[in-house]
C-alpha cells in the first residue's frame, strides 16, 4: 500500500516536471525565482550584519515576485493563489511606502 502511494506520487511529480515548457510556465518560474531570491538576499544581509535585517531589495524582490506570480495565477484562474498573492502585493507596497517615508524623514 505504501509502495503504491509512493509510486503514484512519483508518477504525479514526474508528469508535472517533464511536461512541455510554455511561456506561461516560464513566467511562473521567473516569478517564483524572484520570490525565492528575496530569502537569499535577506539571509546574506543578516549574516553580514550579524543580526536579522530586511534590506530594501527584499521588498522589491517580494513585490516583483508577487506581481509576476499574481499575473500567473490570474492566467491560470486559481482563486487561492490569486487571493494570496493579492494580499502579499498590498503588504509589500505598504512596506516599501514605510521605508521611503522613513528615509525622507531622515533626509536620505
Amino acid at each position: 500500500m505504501v509502495a503504491d502511494i509512493m509510486h503514484g506520487l512519483g508518477a504525479y511529480f514526474w508528469s508535472l516536471f517533464t511536461g512541455p515548457l510554455d511561456l506561461v510556465l516560464l513566467v511562473g518560474l521567473v516569478g517564483q525565482g524572484l520570490f525565492t531570491a528575496r530569502f537569499l538576499v535577506q539571509w546574506i544581509a543578516s549574516e553580514k550584519a550579524g543580526r536579522s535585517v530586511i534590506p530594501l531589495s527584499f521588498w522589491f524582490l517580494s513585490l516583483g515576485g508577487s506581481a509576476v506570480l499574481l499575473g500567473y495565477a490570474l492566467y491560470r484562474r486559481d482563486p487561492v493563489f490569486i487571493l494570496g498573492q493579492s494580499l502579499g502585493t498590498v503588504i509589500y507596497l505598504r512596506n516599501l511606502a514605510l521605508v521611503f517615508r522613513e528615509r525622507r524623514a531622515a533626509g536620505k
